[in-house]
């Protein structure tokens, strides 16, 4: 089955450092990153730990080399590249393809 690719906003729109929570089809929630380097990163908006949908607010950073983001109730960390998550070993939350083109940012499913 081929990727299908959904536009979520206009690239602009992501500001560096911050996340934005974006709904993919009708029941899937994301999380949206546009890092300092200009890389946007998408990954399960829901906290795993909690069953909250937070981690578009959580805060951006690295750990080692490896981009994160820190839920904002418990700060467990996640790489932002694979999902998983750096504080508890075996949990993790889904990482979603992200291209831009055209100028508008768009997320694989499927």
């Amino acid at each position: 089955m081929a990727m299908k690719w959904e536009t979520v906003c206009p690239y602009g729109r992501l500001e560096t450092e911050r996340g934005i929570a974006a709904l993919i089809g009708r029941e899937t929630q994301v999380a949206l990153f546009r890092l300092f380097d200009g890389a946007v990163h998408a990954i399960g908006n829901v906290d795993p730990i909690t069953g909250a949908a937070v981690l578009s607010r959580g805060i951006v950073g690295t750990r080692g080399a490896a981009p994160t983001v820190a839920s904002p109730l418990y700060k467990e960390v996640y790489d932002l590249r694979t999902g998983e998550c750096l504080d508890k070993p075996g949990v993790a939350v889904p990482v979603y393809p992200v291209r831009v083109r055209d100028g508008l940012v768009e997320v694989g499913v499927g």
